[in-house]
């Protein structure tokens, strides 16, 4: 018997059991599905998360009040820590790296406007807010670049609070209060919706130092500078850094640039996505499981006509190779089908559930399939070993 023969004889030995071939293969097929399907969820929503983070940009780094990390022999962070400006947003203009700076403060605060009120989140941010974070208005313009120490009392209303309080009616010129203070309204952002958990179209944005006045706070959150894209990024925190020391007198801050947090995230998302993938791996364990069970009973029901394929003058070898053809052959089959029904149902959920982000990760799938392979070959070695030291004359006895 050549190779071909050889696989013939094993596809015909699957097929005279086509019940039992059917439950074995199920097994193999149910955990390729299982990895496949998991692994699409886990990598869709891995792209996903990451997605929201870099749609305002991955060339940003932020500065906040604080150091976050101590050397030597201190128990903890600086308990005196100098608050961030926006004289210090200012200075970081200096920097030949700082394409754009900006001084962010948030709170939340109740507005009124148009006979009706609502409690939104307010942003308190600089004239550069929308151009560092690629943020567009669809009505009027959003803050003019006024003095950042004593600017305007100018207002831009998110998406949603423009519907709510204004609904089709064009609000520039009105009068919107937030809080205690009035301000005079002159643009309307574009609808973004939710990033993470948070409404950006639930949002007025004002002046920073006038949201410093509204909360009373004397410092400001955070501070951003957005930087070319081709730059390297330790010389972008190096000149921060000089620039800060130079005002503070010391490093009292913490720089933390957009690509360390995203490298962070893509790391906690890359293992969260190999654990459920070795969740779906389960479900192909107890199938490997299962197979081996099969071949191991397919030895014991087949041993007369091992015996008459060794009357007949076939080597250990090549029984050997029947067996583990013919488990190979159904861990395949099983592989393929466990490939074909995962892809299509990840499939269908993206097309049903438009919500929920599917990606098949095909580095998954290809080691799935080879794995399917692998378990095939090892299902079949320890039973083909036994079928091929049958001997010949007790083999054709049992019936």
């Amino acid at each position: 018997m050549n190779l071909v023969e050889s696989l013939k004889f094993a596809l015909r030995a699957l097929t005279a059991h086509r019940t039992r071939t059917f439950l074995s293969a199920s097994g193999i097929a149910i955990g390729i599905a299982a990895v496949i399907l998991l692994t699409s969820i886990g990598a869709g929503i891995q792209r996903f998360v990451l997605s929201e983070f870099t749609q305002f940009g991955t060339n940003i780094v932020n500065i906040t009040p604080g150091k976050t990390r101590t050397r030597g022999a201190s128990t903890g962070s600086i308990s005196s820590v100098r608050l961030l400006t926006i004289e210090d947003s200012l200075a970081l203009k200096s920097s030949r790296h700082a394409v754009y700076t900006n001084a962010t403060v948030t709170g939340n605060a109740e507005v009124r406007g148009n006979g009706r009120s609502r409690r939104v989140t307010v942003y308190g941010q600089g004239p550069d807010f929308d151009r560092a974070f690629n943020m567009h208005t669809v009505i009027g313009q959003f803050l003019p670049a006024d003095d950042p120490r004593n600017p305007r009392a100018f207002a831009v209303l998110g998406a949603k609070v423009h519907k709510e309080l204004y609904g089709s009616t064009n609000p520039l010129g009105s009068v919107l209060q937030v809080g205690g203070s009035r301000f005079r309204i002159i643009g309307v952002m574009a609808a973004k919706g939710q990033v993470l958990g948070f409404d950006l179209d639930d949002t007025v944005y004002i002046p920073t130092a006038r949201a410093l006045e509204i909360f009373n706070r004397e410092g400001v959150m955070e501070v951003q500078v957005v930087y070319p894209p081709a730059t390297p990024l330790d010389e972008v925190m190096q000149d921060i850094k000089r620039i800060m020391i130079k005002r503070h007198g010391r490093e009292d801050f913490t720089i933390t640039p957009q690509q360390q947090m995203l490298s962070t995230l893509s790391t906690v998302l890359n293992v969260l996505t190999f654990a459920v993938a070795v969740l779906g791996g389960i479900s192909l364990l107890v199938g490997a499981v299962g197979m081996i069970t099969l071949m191991h009973i397919t030895v014991t029901e087949r041993m007369a006509e091992i015996g008459l394929l060794n009357a007949l003058g076939a080597t250990p070898m090549r029984i050997r190779i029947l067996f583990l053809l013919e488990s190979t052959a159904l861990s395949t089959l099983g592989g393929v089908v466990g490939l074909l029904t995962g892809s299509g149902i990840a499939g269908l959920l993206g097309i049903l559930v438009s919500d929920l982000p599917i990606s098949i990760p095909w580095r998954y799938v290809i080691a799935a399939l080879l794995l399917s392979g692998i378990i095939g070959l090892a299902a079949g070695v320890v039973p083909a070993i036994r079928a091929a030291r049958l001997n010949p004359v007790d083999a054709l006895r049992a019936e």
